[in-house]
């Protein structure tokens, strides 16, 4: 039965042959440092910290990259291990000395993965070494060959990684960039073609774009890939995923807005032409090696488009339709100039967009300790998933190693590592992680101990290593987390009857030992913020979206010349993203109740995440007092603002309390939604004309993406503020079945 699973998984899964390179070569190194430490050197102490080097940097660390990427990234983190053991042999002359030191490093290498997802990746490996140098006995004067065989293990296993049949490697977040970037720009040149040319091509270009956009949400990457780092290059690449969603929306815009018949030698046509070319060139240069983007082909689309602007009193009034068009593609416009520019910043150079993007990307210019330093401010706040994880780990090992210092087990640090196995972000995972681990050591500790009990001779051990690694690396990983567990409990027994003579009560000590570890994994997962991120992000995204509709009033106020610059309300909008995308990423990845239907979260979010980059191009194009002294613009703007507050706030408490309706239609097209703006036209020069479609269309879109999340009935004062009376009955067609989330 075993071997036909087997079998059946080597044929269907993917990345079965991955699996087995990885182990093949992990067995290698293993085998090669475990014999020439223990047999070669003749030291059980080598041997020991060899061997479970390479488990934690080749079995528990995830790292990222291509091969050459891992191996600098272990032989780097050298110099971290080398301090974990070496405080960790330090304090293991008192058990509290231990725990205390274990809650301390716990908390920091886990916390110290919101400044860099790299270091999620070793976070395990990491306390792993802490973890093994801590417990007795105390012998500070072996510091020397724990030392060597731990550098020993990693450097052999860093160069394995690139000369042992490497990994393939995944798609990065560059590439996904790189792609979605294509995607768009075909979205783009097909969208002007419909606009000039009823034999416009459409091919799915917009659902393959909309396909590679969402496969830049940061949630749908591994946390070792995801581009969540505190550094100018990472923000770069959060950037250019931001401005390339503005780009996708404004085009699925003038794509609904498409005249019902074609006009040839449109501007706004010309000008997707070049805002197509620029993004495809642009996600080019995400390559390594590849030359800057040239913006001078888009800055002078941008400057015919906004000289080909509707002129004159008379002529403003009647052209809506162009007006609207035109206002859509000048914002795509510089959406697209952004990605751009965030392209150069993600590969390393300093922005030179002028101060029109000083805001923007000043965290370019900004020291690598600032940025740092602001992420993990950011982090440490009372509702941020990630420090829950780190303090719920952190006292789950602290109590764990206390338990086995107080109990005085042999080995102890296996009650750690089964706390380190089971415990989860939530408590449902870790109910979950609590069977296979458990059943998988009893079953293992069975096998294990009627084999030592027939046979007591370290030579068999000794044969049969090799046998018992490729089994725990690579039949265990394929078969699944019970298997894995059994395997490596053979794997260790089959290590320790060559350590030790303990016989057939070694098996019996690591079965008691992992269930006392599970325990308190238990009651850590249950005591200590049991459901999770899902609490977190519900709290974390009301707070957003408040935060948000407080920055469009303070937006539309600016305008209007009322209020100051609304930098500090952006900037807040900017502060709480941070914690919604850290509880988003911890969401995905946790298991919730299969007989509830979970929250839309991907459009409930995208509502905030439109306002940031969409104030700040809105403003770059429309900058503060542009509309003051025109009290009935300021009037319209200002009823619309206080109602997508307001909106915003409604959804916020919806959110907080589990009321969010399933995704709603979005409102009508662009002219409708101008039509009530348009007995402004006629009585204002063409520049403020301009600024007023600009804000009402910035607006309108905003209203657009709350609709997606609302209801009919809490819909119907945000058509009333954004939408003409003659349509709003169209754009209200909801429904009448309401889906809780």
């Amino acid at each position: 039965m075993v071997g036909t699973s087997l079998l059946d998984r080597l044929r269907h899964r993917p990345d079965s042959r991955a699996v087995l390179g990885r182990a093949a070569r992990l067995t290698l190194v293993a085998s090669v440092v475990f014999y020439a430490c223990r047999y070669g050197a003749g030291s059980p102490v080598l041997a020991t910290y060899g061997l479970f080097g390479v488990i934690a940097a080749g079995s528990f660390a995830r790292l990222p990259g291509p091969a050459s990427q891992r191996a600098r990234i272990l032989l780097l983190s050298l110099p971290v291990v080398w301090a974990l053991i070496v405080a960790g042999s330090l304090l293991a002359w008192s058990t509290w000395a231990a725990a205390g030191g274990m809650l301390v490093v716990g908390f920091v290498v886990a916390f110290a993965g919101v400044g860099n997802p790299r270091l999620v990746g070793l976070a395990s490996a990491f306390q792993l070494f802490y973890i093994l140098a801590s417990f007795p006995p105390y012998q500070p004067d072996t510091l020397p060959q724990r030392l060597g065989g731990v550098t020993f293990a990693v450097v052999l296993l860093a160069v394995a990684e690139v000369l042992l049949w490497p990994d393939p490697v995944p798609v990065s977040y560059r590439q996904r960039l790189s792609r979605a970037a294509d995607a768009v720009a075909a979205f783009l040149d097909d969208t002007a073609g419909t606009l000039t040319d009823s034999s416009g091509a459409r091919d799915g270009s917009r659902e393959r774009a909309y396909d590679a956009v969402a496969a830049l949400d940061l949630a749908r990457n591994p946390p070792e890939w995801a581009p969540t780092a505190a550094g100018a290059q990472d923000r770069g690449l959060r950037t250019c995923a931001a401005a390339l969603r503005e780009v996708l929306a404004e085009a699925e815009r003038l794509a609904a807005d498409a005249p019902a018949e074609p006009i040839p030698d449109l501007e706004a046509a010309r000008l997707l032409h070049a805002c197509a070319a620029t993004t495809r060139a642009a996600g080019r240069d995400l390559a390594p090696g590849a030359p800057p983007v040239d913006l001078g082909d888009l800055d002078a689309a941008i400057g015919r488009a906004e000289t080909a602007y509707p002129g004159g009193a008379g002529r403003v009034a009647a052209d809506v339709a162009r007006l609207c068009r035109d206002a859509t593609a000048l914002a795509l416009a510089d959406s697209a100039r952004v990605f751009a520019v965030g392209t150069r910043v993600a590969v390393g150079a300093r922005p030179d967009g002028g101060d029109a993007y000083a805001g923007l990307f000043e965290y370019a210019h900004r020291r690598p300790w600032t940025l740092y330093r602001r992420q993990f401010l950011a982090h440490l706040a009372p509702r941020s998933a990630h420090l829950h994880s780190s303090l719920r780990l952190a006292v789950a090992l602290a109590v764990a190693r206390v338990a086995a210092g107080v109990l005085n087990l042999t080995h102890g640090f296996w009650v750690l590592l089964a706390t380190l196995t089971v415990l989860r972000t939530s408590a449902v995972d870790t109910r979950v992680a609590l069977r296979p681990a458990v059943l998988g050591t009893v079953v293992g500790a069975v096998v294990s101990g009627l084999v030592m009990f027939a046979v007591n001779d370290p030579v068999v051990y000794a044969v049969v290593l090799p046998i018992a690694l490729i089994l725990a690396f690579g039949a265990g990983g394929l078969l699944g987390p019970l298997w894995q567990q059994a395997l490596f409990t053979v794997l260790l027994t089959v290590v320790f009857a060559q350590l030790s003579s303990e016989g057939w009560r070694l098996a019996e000590t690591r079965l008691v030992d992992v269930l006392l570890g599970a325990v308190i994994g238990v009651l850590a997962g249950v005591a200590l913020w049991p459901r999770g991120a899902s609490r977190d992000l519900r709290r974390n995204a009301a707070g957003y979206l408040r935060a948000s509709g407080n920055a469009v009033e303070r937006t539309v106020e600016a305008v209007l010349g009322s209020a100051a610059h609304p930098g500090p309300a952006i900037d807040e909008v900017r502060r709480r993203m941070i914690l919604v995308d850290s509880s988003y990423c911890q969401f995905r990845s946790e298991r919730h109740d299969p007989g509830r239907q979970p929250v839309s979260w991907d459009i409930v979010l995208s509502a905030g995440h439109h306002v940031v980059p969409g104030a700040e191009s809105l403003l770059r194009r429309n900058p503060p007092g542009c509309l003051a002294g025109w009290p009935e613009a300021a009037a319209l703007l200002r009823d619309t603002a206080r109602h997508l507050h307001s909106a915003y706030g409604d959804l916020a408490g919806a959110v907080a309390h589990d009321r969010v309706a399933a995704p709603m239609p979005a409102p009508g097209d662009c002219v409708d939604e101008l039509n009530r703006v348009r007995p402004l036209l006629g009585a204002a020069d063409p520049a403020s004309v301009r600024h007023l479609v600009e804000v009402d269309r910035w607006l309108a879109g905003l209203a657009a993406s709350l609709a997606r999340t609302r209801p009919r009935e809490h819909l119907r004062r945000i058509a009333r503020a954004v939408s003409a009376p003659q349509a709003a009955s169209r754009r209200l067609a909801m429904p009448d079945r309401r889906l809780r989330a």
